[in-house]
């Protein structure tokens, strides 16, 4: 059986083009999965925290993106802190700075340099926070409108004067979040100053006091009322009820921003608003920026709505006749909870005007929104669902449509999301992904433990990934984990101390999005024998010459799967692993009426490309090797700790244990990578085991590195001719995850001081202490990490760590059947 490494292909691809030209053309699969495509690099949501952002920062963030194979970051102009309600943390050393104001522009402008001399696509949300469009230059009268009325009972058969009175609206309006009172630190819904300040009449309606109203009862007095609310009227005999309908501001704010950054939302059924909102945004943009518009800062993002849903526009009575064909005004008293005519007529009448707004938003908003950014050159990225329209209507005004998945959650993909208009989709869906709660993202997440959530998310056609979150970190790197969200995750930042090891990850990820971006999608054409509780699931992608197809092993056991795959007969298997980059043929296969059988072993949680592109060849043997264990490497170890995170310099392990097993807290509460050398006598083998161990591996084999593990299968292979009969050099470095070493900083004395959050899920930073303003020694010298989100007490549960083995050398035959290998 031959093996081609990744490094071998690519190179003779490259040889090719330059004795005889190209061989392969983008079309070819193999040249995306190689050298993946600037659209299959994953993305960051780069929140900015707050005033907690510095040029410094922002410079060594975007290095750090670019080296890890990350290919575009999106700025969000945040609150200091996430409750998950938006708080404010005092004392900050760049106190001040206030997103979306002059100098926290030129901090973009910085950034978009950046990105543009680093090859990066930079983007940014449109408004503070995250939701959804608006601000504080949105004024009360082209924000989002909400009907409110007010209502007075008269009495019949006489002439009746009197005062109207104007509709009173509780001043808090109609916004979804609460936020904490930078004066008083209480959680409540903000003012929003306009509902009190901001009125306008619609229309002033007389109904009989009850029961269901004909159309042609109803009084409309709008015309006989003065502007200060008189109104004279001769009312016919009964008891009648006076409505005065207006609308004012919903109160919808932008969040979780600065308190000074919160404004209105601007009304989304209003062309006039939509344009003062990003053409305020984008003017400020032009002025700051210059020409790195569209070149250093490339798109602009509408993340899920959640502004709610308005009940008004101005110009809504027009638009609605124009739309459904009636005059509404006779049915605003339905919003009183009368009923109109019928109440068959009435839930119509409510249907029709929910509609009008679905229509609103697609033509309005989603089309200005798309037009001025087209003008400006900048992509239009945006997730297309939660408020009041259609999916899949908007989605064709959308460059770059995303959705959103929680790790350990359920994936929803909204129906019509890869609309693109005229019969066409979208061929990449993005997804903000691993956006993660308290429970599970703290920092204890890893790649391996994010891999299976990924593939699931790959297998419902996402096929960009756009990591949640990478949060900016403005301050010097000894501080770490540094600037957090708040008590959101999953937390991917570049002081993640596995952020290095993690580049393996990085690397899968490429490998899969490139492979999953090419071609077109393909219905299933994959069958699975599950008769032995195989669960595997597959995506088939295509084009004209060859077909791709996606198989992931959906348990945390090994399996064997029997697979039939459609329309493939006379082409030849071949095997791509996107861990490693590695292409194979797979020689033992069947053919039966236009399909290919042919048995695939999987690791647990293991995902495979099988690829059909060339004409079948006649070969013979396994598809996959039977492993026999040959040497067991015991040690003893000697493992290095860092120092600098409370590690001891230097320990020998008599055997492979958990470091949370431990009596020294040096080691039991150590978190970043510490490395185990040994040696060990030659053993003839080819693949390294490293049994078990958390989280993440690099291995080096007698001062050859043989790269990063960080899921199943836990083997490297191993060069020929690289072991040697004596003394063979074993060094392997073992990183974990942030949370022991936090937990561990909790058995010391306090130096901050802390608030509760708001869903009993940790605490956030009262005040940056002034130690660390000052640039001082801390004085708990026996804590050694620093973040503004602290999830942990003293007593919280330790995340297991460490290497745990066995180690093993193994050995390949290629000869014989692969039923009996070992695990």
């Amino acid at each position: 059986m031959i093996h081609t490494s990744a490094r071998a292909c690519l190179s003779a691809i490259i040889l090719s083009w330059l004795l005889c030209g190209p061989t392969f053309g983008t079309d070819d699969p193999e040249v995306v999965f190689l050298t993946p495509p600037e659209t299959a690099k994953p993305g960051v949501w780069w929140h900015w925290m707050g005033c907690n952002v510095t040029r410094e920062g922002i410079t060594r963030d975007l290095e750090a993106f670019r080296d890890a194979g990350i290919g575009s970051a999106t700025i969000f102009g945040m609150a200091d802190v996430c409750t998950p309600w938006a708080a404010h943390i005092e004392n900050s050393p760049t106190d001040g700075l206030i997103a979306f104001t002059d100098p926290w522009w030129e901090l973009v402008k910085h950034a978009a340099a950046e990105a543009k001399r680093l090859g990066l696509d930079l983007g940014i949300h449109n408004c503070p926070g995250y939701t959804h469009s608006g601000g504080p230059w949105i004024p009360p009268e082209l924000s989002m409108q909400d009907v409110c009325l007010s209502q007075t009972a008269v009495e019949g058969g006489k002439q009746w004067s009197g005062v109207l009175p104007r509709p009173q609206v509780a001043p808090q309006g109609r916004n979804k979040y609460p936020v904490v009172n930078k004066e008083t630190g209480r959680l409540r819904k903000p003012v929003a100053k306009g509902r009190g300040t901001y009125y306008r009449d619609i229309v002033v309606l007389a109904l009989p006091a009850e029961g269901v109203v004909a159309k042609e009862d109803i009084v409309d007095l709008t015309g006989r009322m003065s502007p200060e609310g008189n109104v004279r009227w001769d009312v016919p005999p009964g008891n009648w009820i006076v409505y005065r309908i207006g609308h004012t501001t919903m109160g919808s704010m932008t969040q979780p921003n600065q308190w000074e950054a919160r404004g209105l939302e601007c009304d989304k059924m209003s062309v006039e608003a939509n344009e003062f909102h990003l053409k305020h945004v984008l003017g400020t943009m032009q002025r700051h920026l210059g020409d790195l518009m569209g070149t250093g800062l490339r798109h602009v993002l509408f993340d899920s709505y959640e502004a709610g849903t308005p009940t008004w526009t101005p110009r809504m009575p027009q638009e609605f006749a124009k739309r459904r064909g009636y005059d509404l005004m006779p049915f605003m008293p339905t919003f009183a909870g009368r009923v109109v005519d019928s109440e068959r007529q009435t839930q119509q009448f409510k249907r029709d005007f929910s509609q009008t707004i679905k229509d609103l938003y697609r033509d309005v908003h989603f089309a200005t929104v798309s037009r001025l950014l087209n003008i400006a050159n900048l992509r239009f990225v945006c997730e297309p669902y939660g408020g009041p329209f259609d999916t899949g209507q908007v989605a064709p005004y959308i460059d770059r449509v995303m959705t959103e998945f929680w790790t350990g959650g359920r994936i929803r993909i909204a129906q019509g999301i890869v609309n693109a208009g005229d019969r066409k989709q979208h061929n990449i869906l993005q997804a903000e992904a691993f956006t993660g709660g308290p429970q599970r993202s703290r920092w204890s997440e890893h790649p391996g433990g994010l891999k299976a959530d990924g593939d699931r998310a790959f297998l419902a056609g996402i096929n960009r990934l756009v990591l949640h979150h990478c949060v900016h970190q403005p301050w010097d790197d000894r501080y770490r984990p540094g600037n957090g969200m708040g008590q959101w995750g999953t937390h991917f930042g570049r002081l993640q101390t596995w952020w290095e090891p993690g580049k393996a990850w990085i690397a899968y990820l490429q490998r899969c999005q490139a492979l999953l971006q090419w071609g077109s999608a393909a219905n299933g054409d994959v069958k699975i024998d599950r008769n032995q509780g195989v669960s595997v699931r597959t995506l088939h992608r295509r084009n004209d010459t060859a077909d791709v197809f996606f198989l992931v092993n959906q348990k945390d056991t090994r399996a064997s799967a029997r697979c039939t795959f459609d329309n493939t007969v006379g082409r030849q298997p071949e095997l791509w692993d996107p861990l490693t980059a590695a292409m194979r043929d797979l020689a033992d296969f069947s053919r039966t009426n236009g399909a290919t059988q042919l048995t695939l072993e999987f690791a647990p949680r293991q995902s495979w490309f099988v690829v059909f592109r060339s004409p079948a060849k006649s070969t013979s043997g396994p598809n996959f090797p039977m492993r026999k264990p040959v040497a067991e490497i015991t040690g003893p170890w000697e493992v290095r700790f860092d120092p600098r995170w409370g590690g001891p310099k230097r320990v020998v392990f008599s055997q492979l244990e958990d470091w949370t097993t431990r009596s020294e807290p040096r080691i039991r509460y150590f978190s970043g990578t510490a490395t185990y050398r040994t040696t060990f006598d030659g053993a003839e083998g080819s693949q390294l085991d490293l049994g078990d161990f958390h989280h993440l591996a690099r291995v080096r084999l007698n001062g050859k590195d043989l790269g990063v593990l960080w899921c199943p299968p836990h083997r490297v292979s191993i060069p020929r001719d690289l072991l040697e009969d004596k003394a063979n050099e074993l060094e392997i470095e073992i990183t974990n995850v942030w949370a022991n070493r936090l937990i561990g900083d909790e058995q010391e004395p306090p130096d901050c001081q802390w608030l509760p959050g708001h869903m009993k899920s940790g605490r956030y930073l009262k005040e940056f202490p002034d130690w660390f303003v000052k640039n001082q020694t801390r004085p708990s010298v026996g804590r050694y990490c620093f973040v503004t989100w602290n999830y942990f007490d003293k007593d919280s549960p330790l995340v297991p760590s460490g290497l745990l083995g066995p180690v093993r050398v193994l050995s390949e035959d290629w000869t014989g059947s692969a039923e009996k290998q070992t695990p």
